[in-house]
């Protein structure tokens, strides 16, 4: 028997409306944010759609019901804005911090959501109040997790998600949802998935692959839980993912264990003899939630039996309802003197966001739960601890992307209360975008000092690019070094590392120190001076530490560590914040200027405004992001927001001083934040047109 957690007043899970026994995985029940009438919304929304026949009656307000069987890209009006563009990160392992996290053995896959099915917006929205997810280096895989029967059974990741994942290495999948019918699941949605094509093919698996290679992420989740099958049906569904792996080579599979192979739904917590056909079919198999040691340490075995890794089966643990107090027999699963006996996969870890009272989501407060949930109570991976919750940081190794120069980051983990640009703030409202975030401490937070430790976090009330910085908040009784990053930089006599930095109001002085390591296996650090930051807070300032130079006869070598050492040679509370930190040789050439900046479409507003879709040719160079700003009467500009597509929707550009027209602006940001010159377009207030 599955479990059931009761009805919670933010939405309600997935087993309180499932009546039947052995329930297994089902819809996202969020509230769906208000929508203009229909023929009249330019907002793109992530996209969803039914496998072929739709549903009877009519959709409900907001909601768009359409067939992938006739899903056409070049018909896609939205996909420019929901395609994502940065390509996979390669990564590595570095040694754990700790004796009890493991390389080679136990992965972690997430299910998660991020918003409702319908209406969740393609490049983030005005609010901070998001799940913005950060601790990708204890990844192997995000699964962008949502549909239900009235809304649309597939998803694709919205790309702001998928920027995100593979700048840091991890593969994010579609979900292919076939649900109960105690959620109004229909057989014959699962019969429209599997039909087979005159050569026996399957047309709605090539869709899929078309969808994936044209939105840019890497894969599906196959959770197919409609009773009422039979054997004939379980056997085309084997050959159906089958297909999809065999035919969408590079893309990556995941079937939940919900089908048998007799085509009923049973859910059998293990890998046996009644699902192993899906699980050769496809890469990987996410295990119901009800697992024992028994069945785990069998299905290991059987996977090994069938030439596969038992670290290809993810465990299922259910964090939906109670976070990490959810009971988990980890001795069972990932046992500490021994090896570990599966992966495990997290059901819904946004728990650490949407659990969070009302009026009191704001980001920093998600942040310091979410540090929580995968670093443990400690906040520390160095010395997880131990106690009933085993997090991710106590047994899994950690991975990191940071093997080539230039490395820049501000910090930004891809919301904010505000926009900042070289510490000046230049847009005063809520955002979110989180293809906008940077690569972050993958460590959170590894901290050597003989007195207390400090406080460390991200923070929102000060940043230098973006909306938020690392605050340092504390008395420190002695040197204070924080283990940042995991890396494999090149150091050669070149090489230079800049750190943008300041003390806040009411801050004891500071002397600072970059942290590097060129050995690992323990780490053996060089203190290097970036200066001393006087009390009381006196706004940023940069200091560019010649670090090829200062380590020289030692280059040629990796930088296998970055940190920072903070000392109070006065004493007293510090408040230091790190708005910048990067590492380069010779900075390379700003990109190229965007190709023509056009108005694709607009619509007038009330009061001034109007909304617009924008689109412009891609900058030559590297680039990380495009920015947009409006320019304004008498000089200055107003930041619109940005994306790392070619492609943005502005939902309501404001005239100032009733100008005649506006100019918008697009640059193209490299990796070190330097920014191209401008393409722009001049919108016309009175007659609603642009010109470029």
């Amino acid at each position: 028997m599955s479990r059931r957690h009761p009805a919670r007043s933010t939405g309600v899970t997935r087993r309180a409306l499932l009546a039947t026994a052995g329930a297994g995985i089902a819809a996202v029940a969020l509230p769906a944010p208000a929508r203009a009438a229909p023929g009249t919304d330019l907002q793109p929304y992530a996209s969803y759609w039914y496998p072929g026949s739709l549903p009877s009656g009519s959709p409900g307000p907001g909601i768009r019901w359409r067939s992938l069987s006739a899903w056409r890209p070049q018909d896609d009006v939205d996909l420019p804005f929901n395609k994502a563009t940065v390509p996979l990160a390669p990564r590595f392992t570095p040694p754990p911090p700790n004796g009890t996290a493991r390389a080679g053995q136990a992965r972690v896959s997430a299910l998660a959501a991020f918003a409702p099915t319908s209406a969740n917006p393609s490049q983030g929205s005005a609010t901070a109040d998001f799940y913005a997810l950060t601790h990708w280096a204890y990844l192997d895989e995000l699964v962008f997790w949502g549909g239900s029967s009235g809304e649309g059974l597939i998803l694709a990741p919205n790309a702001p998600v998928v920027d995100a994942a593979h700048r840091n290495g991890v593969p994010v999948l579609g979900t292919v949802f076939l649900p109960p019918a105690a959620y109004g699941g229909q057989l014959r949605w699962t019969r429209d998935l599997v039909r087979r094509d005159a050569e026996g093919g399957f047309p709605v698996a090539d869709q899929l692959i078309r969808v994936a290679r044209a939105y840019g992420f890497d894969g599906w989740f196959l959770n197919a839980e409609t009773g009422g099958g039979d054997a004939r049906l379980g056997a085309d569904m084997r050959d159906f993912v089958g297909h999809l792996r065999a035919r969408g080579k590079g893309l990556r599979v995941t079937w939940y264990d919900a089908m048998a192979i007799s085509g009923d739904i049973s859910w059998q917590n293990e890998l046996n003899e009644r699902n192993a056909p899906f699980f050769r079919s496809a890469d990987t198999m996410f295990l119901n939630f009800n697992w024992s040691r028994p069945g785990l340490a069998s299905s290991g075995e059987l996977a090994r039996g069938l030439g596969r890794s038992p670290y290809d089966l993810w465990a299922g643990i259910d964090v939906e309802a109670n976070g990490w107090d959810t009971r988990v027999d980890w001795d069972a699963l990932v046992p500490a003197g021994r090896p570990h006996l599966t992966s495990f996969g997290f059901y819904r870890p946004e728990w650490t966001w949407k659990s969070l009272p009302a009026g009191g989501r704001g980001p920093a407060a998600f942040h310091a739960r979410d540090d929580r949930f995968w670093s443990g109570p400690s906040l520390d991976p160095a010395r997880p601890g131990t106690g009933p919750w085993r997090a991710p940081a106590a047994v899994i190794a950690d991975r990191s992307t940071l093997t080539a120069l230039p490395f820049a980051t501000s910090f930004n983990t891809g919301h904010g209360l505000g926009w900042y640009e070289r510490g000046r703030r230049t847009a005063g409202t809520a955002w979110n975008h989180l293809g906008l975030q940077d690569r972050l401490p993958g460590r959170r937070w590894v901290i050597h000092t003989a007195g207390a430790r400090p406080a460390v976090g991200f923070d929102f009330d000060d940043a230098w690019h973006g909306g938020s910085s690392l605050l340092v908040d504390g008395t420190i009784a002695g040197p204070a070094t924080i283990e940042l990053y995991a890396a494999g930089l090149p150091l050669s006599r070149a090489t230079v590392v800049d750190l943008a930095h300041r003390t806040d109001p009411g801050s004891a002085g500071v002397r600072v120190e970059l942290v590097v390591a060129l050995e690992e296996r323990p780490y053996r650090f060089s203190y290097l001076p970036a200066g001393t930051l006087r009390a009381g807070g006196h706004g940023w300032t940069t200091a560019t530490l010649r670090v090829g130079a200062l380590l020289r006869g030692r280059t040629g070598r990796s930088i296998r560590a970055l940190g920072i050492r903070l000392t109070a040679p006065d004493g007293g509370p510090v408040r230091w914040r790190l708005g910048r930190l990067a590492v380069r040789d010779a900075a390379p050439p700003a990109p190229g200027r965007p190709g023509p900046l056009t108005v694709t479409a607009e619509r007038p507003g009330p009061a001034g405004t109007a909304a617009l879709r924008l689109a412009w040719g891609a900058a030559s160079g590297t680039v990380r992001h495009y920015e947009l700003r409006q320019a304004l009467p008498g000089g200055g500009s107003r930041f619109l927001g940005g994306t790392c597509g070619h492609a943005y929707y502005v939902p309501a550009l404001r005239r100032t001083a009733d100008e005649a027209a506006t100019r918008i602006e697009v640059r193209a940001v490299d990796e070190l934040y330097a920014a191209s010159r401008p393409a722009s377009v001049t919108y016309r207030w009175s007659a609603g047109r642009s010109s470029a």
